[in-house]
């Protein structure tokens, strides 16, 4: 990918640079014939130093690809954009002459699919990063407000991870589609879960334990242990803090959000609970924290049988 985009910050700097001094020379290749007087000349000048700019860009986007994607997922926009405003100035408005399509070949069409490449890989590595899950050796945190915090059968989470090994899953609001999306990887992985050894813990935000077990029965979870926790005791005593817009509005967690919500179908619900809290995934046994997961955004998406795995 590095030596593309090298490629694509040269060519980005010549044509700017051609665009930049040769205004009229340039205009005339594409068929339009203007003279230094025509206030296109300016204009044409403008988007020539624009491109330019973008060549910087990407050689510099160019060692580390995954680290700079928003240099080159600006760039894929120009290059579906400038197409897509090429049409409308050619068949709807009729401002310019179609031999200008002939810089869209080399300016946008042959890098659609190189930076769709990039951005695709950018995804991966992003994915792999957040799916991190950290090993750990820690006290569960001890405090007499956390002891009074039991499951629908009375037991505490010090409790449950003496009687066996728990994957416990601290869950945002119940309307929100990555916490729906949570549930159903849960279900899934449940049985790989238990084959490990485990058992599942949910906790939640919501007060009534009637109404959040009908919930989770719809992700054949009722049975399991779920802790309610409305006053968040829990979720700060396991250092999970409430999120800041870019980890709850961020671009990533929009185009998740797209993907979980409308393309696999757990859309959104009813806002109970915090919405600005985050969720977070823990192993605990004999009262430690073995592994732990603390998301990055509200999008993240855990390998909750990894997170298990001995």
């Amino acid at each position: 990918m590095a030596p593309v985009l090298r490629i694509a910050g040269i060519y980005n700097l010549i044509w700017g640079a051609l665009v930049v001094l040769l205004p009229v020379t340039t205009l005339g290749w594409l068929g339009l014939t203007v003279d230094q007087a025509d206030p296109i000349r300016p204009i044409w000048q403008c988007v020539g130093m624009i491109v330019g700019v973008y060549g910087i860009g990407y050689w510099v986007a160019a060692p580390d690809v995954a680290r700079h994607w928003p240099i080159v997922l600006v760039g894929f926009l120009g290059k579906i954009f400038g197409p897509i405003g090429f049409v409308q100035a050619v068949l709807i408005e009729g401002v310019l002459p179609a031999s200008f399509g002939w810089t869209l070949l080399t300016n946008d069409l042959v890098w659609w699919i190189p930076f769709a490449l990039m951005l695709a890989h950018a995804w991966r590595v992003s994915t792999i990063e957040r799916s991190a899950i950290n090993t750990t050796d820690e006290d569960l945190p001890a405090a007499q407000d956390i002891d009074t915090i039991k499951d629908q059968h009375g037991n505490t989470l010090a409790e449950l991870s003496r009687q066996a090994p728990h994957v416990v899953v601290f869950l945002r609001h119940a309307g929100c589609t990555f916490c729906r999306e949570a549930l159903a990887d849960l279900s899934k992985d449940r049985a790989r879960i238990e084959q490990s050894g485990a058992k599942l813990a949910l906790v939640h935000m919501g007060a009534d334990t009637k109404t959040s077990a009908e919930f989770f029965a719809k992700y054949d979870l009722g049975e399991v242990s779920h802790i309610g926790d409305p006053d968040r005791t829990l979720y700060r005593a396991f250092d999970l803090q409430r999120g800041n817009i870019g980890q709850l509005f961020g671009l990533r967690v929009w185009v998740r959000g797209f993907i979980a919500g409308i393309l696999h179908g757990h859309l959104v619900g009813t806002l109970k609970g915090d919405g600005f809290q985050m969720p977070g995934a823990f192993l605990v046994r004999d009262g430690r924290i073995v592994r732990a997961y603390r998301h990055q955004d509200a999008a993240d998406r855990p390998n909750y049988a990894a997170l298990a795995a001995t």
